[in-house]
């Protein structure tokens, strides 16, 4: 029988800040901007777990819920409510970043008994931002994914809202604790997509009479796929509607 695959989500709350203490304060504003501000940054993580397995013919489940979500339940509570630096010895010689928890998280989950095979862990910061770890890939990789969004007219319509995901994937740098440069690359997306589409007519920029979804996610693939600084771009995602939205991967 095929293996099937079950997400889960749970929620917990903790804070970090992003500091190297052997750098001085330029280096440390350079690198992690607003993560760097004393004392600490708080946020309401949501973590999905994807796990597979073959499905019990007897309970007609992957794996027991109820055993999973004690086992994220178990896992969550050392973090919950914690001061990712000061309280957790995961984080002494490591920037406690998404993508190092995430990798912290898969650890711990990946040799628990009753939850089938760890496939995903996907810890986000909140709706704009999250990090990935995944066994497709493999630990020595994470991915980050980050939202941004613009208005523009399509189809000779009023403008509609464009949410637009860019994924970056690559090692975690163990200095940084980040696969990417998050302010860098908020800055080549306002530069090569934002400005460049933000209330604008597609048909117009393009200079066409009609502009697909899918020709819009290839012209941001590559308007970017060149820029990126560390890492290496693995994804866009570029959602019309909540119904409809289009993926392109190079």
């Amino acid at each position: 029988m095929d293996s099937v695959l079950l997400t889960k989500r749970i929620e917990f709350s903790s804070s970090h800040r992003y500091i190297r203490p052997e750098w001085d304060e330029a280096k440390n504003r350079a690198a992690f901007g607003l993560c760097y501000n004393p004392p600490a940054h708080g946020h309401n993580y949501l973590l999905e777990v994807t796990v597979s397995g073959e499905i019990d013919r007897q309970t007609g489940m992957v794996v027991n819920l109820f055993d999973l979500k004690r086992v994220l339940l178990d896992v969550i509570e050392e973090f919950d409510h914690k001061n990712l630096n000061l309280d957790m010895p995961y984080f002494k010689d490591r920037i406690p970043t998404s993508e190092n928890l995430a990798l912290v998280l898969w650890t711990k989950l990946a040799p628990q008994p009753d939850i089938g095979v760890l496939q995903t862990v996907r810890l986000c910061e909140d709706e704009d931002l999250y990090a990935e770890v995944t066994a497709a890939a493999g630990l020595d990789v994470a991915a980050v994914t980050r939202r941004y969004s613009f208005t523009a007219i399509q189809d000779g319509n009023q403008g509609r809202e464009w949410d637009c995901f860019i994924t970056v994937r690559g090692p975690i740098d163990p200095t940084t604790g980040m696969v990417t440069d998050i302010g860098a690359l908020d800055r080549v997306v306002q530069d090569k997509v934002v400005q460049i589409f933000d209330r604008q007519d597609l048909r117009q920029v393009f200079s066409v009479k009609q502009v697909t979804g899918g020709q819009l996610a290839e012209r941001i693939w590559n308007s970017l796929a060149s820029d990126i600084t560390s890492g290496h771009l693995a994804n866009i995602r570029l959602v019309r509607s909540r119904d409809i939205f289009f993926d392109y991967a190079g």
